[in-house]
C-alpha cells in the first residue's frame, strides 16, 4: 500500500470540520475502513451466507452507502453462482468511480452495477435484499424511521434487510469499557492516540449510534416481525430484518 492509500486523515493537532466522506476519505477509504472496524471482513461473509440462503434466483440485492463497493464485490465473489445482481447505491460520485473501476479489476462488471443516488430517497420495488453496512448511523435519527419504512415497502415478500451498525449500551460502565476496548483495537491497526481522539471528535456530531433495543424496536416498528442480530463485537453489531411473506 502506498502513503497515498493509507489514512493518515487524523495526523493533524485539528480537524477542522465535522467528519464528511470527501475526496481525501475516499483516497485512503478502503484502509480506513479495514483499521476501524472489527471484523469487518468477518461480517461481509456472514452477509453473504446469510444471502445464500435467504433469496432466490435473480433476486437484486442492493448495498446502499456502497463505498467504494467491497462488500458488493466480496458477495459477488461468493455467490457468483447464486444467479443475483449486484446493485451498489451511492451519493458520492468518487465513491461509485473508484467502485466502478474495482469491479473491472475484478471482472465482476456483468454482475454489480452502481447507481447515484441518495438513498433516502430509495425507490426499486420487488428488492430481495438490501445491505445497510455502517450507514444507518450516518442518517440523522428523525429521518431514520420514515428511511426504514421506505426500505420495507421496497422489498419484496420475505425480501431481507441486513444492518450492520455501531451501536452503544444504555449501561453507562459497559459503554465506557467498550469504547475503550474499541480504542485498543484501534491503536492494535496503527492508530495513534492522536488519531483515535480527532477522528472521534469529527465524528461526534455526525455518527449518532442506537443501542441494539432502540435499533430492534424501530425495525419492528416499521413493519419487520423479523429481527435478529447475527453478529456482536462489543459496540459493533448486525441484523437481519426480514419482511412477512
Amino acid at each position: 500500500m502506498s502513503r497515498s492509500d493509507k489514512d493518515t486523515i487524523f495526523e493533524v493537532d485539528t480537524v477542522e470540520e465535522d467528519f464528511v466522506f470527501n475526496q481525501r476519505v475516499v483516497e485512503v477509504f478502503d484502509d480506513m475502513v479495514d483499521r476501524s472496524i472489527p471484523f469487518y471482513r468477518q461480517v461481509i461473509a456472514s452477509t453473504a451466507e446469510l444471502l445464500s440462503r435467504l433469496t432466490k434466483e435473480g433476486d437484486v440485492v442492493y448495498d446502499l452507502g456502497c463505498s467504494t463497493g467491497t462488500s458488493l464485490l466480496e458477495c459477488a465473489r461468493i455467490l457468483g453462482d447464486r444467479k443475483l445482481h449486484f446493485v451498489g447505491v451511492d451519493n458520492s460520485g468518487p465513491m461509485l468511480e473508484k467502485a466502478t473501476l474495482k469491479a473491472e479489476l475484478h471482472g465482476k462488471q456483468d454482475l454489480i452495477s452502481f447507481k447515484l443516488e441518495d438513498i433516502t430517497q430509495f425507490s426499486h420495488a420487488g428488492a430481495g435484499a438490501i445491505i445497510l453496512n455502517y450507514t444507518l448511523q450516518f442518517i440523522r435519527p428523525l429521518q431514520r424511521e420514515a428511511f426504514i419504512t421506505r426500505l420495507y415497502e421496497n422489498l419484496r415478500p420475505g425480501g431481507i434487510l441486513l444492518v450492520s451498525e455501531k451501536i452503544l449500551s444504555h449501561n453507562r460502565r459497559l459503554n465506557r469499557e467498550y469504547i475503550d476496548i474499541y480504542h485498543s483495537f484501534k491503536k492494535s491497526k496503527g492508530y495513534s492516540e492522536l488519531e483515535i481522539a480527532k477522528k472521534r471528535e469529527a465524528l461526534e456530531n455526525v455518527l449518532i449510534p442506537f443501542s441494539i433495543s432502540e435499533n430492534k424496536a424501530m425495525l419492528q416498528k416499521c413493519g419487520f416481525e423479523s429481527v435478529e442480530t447475527y453478529f456482536q463485537w462489543f459496540n459493533f453489531t448486525s441484523f437481519i430484518a426480514q419482511k412477512s411473506a
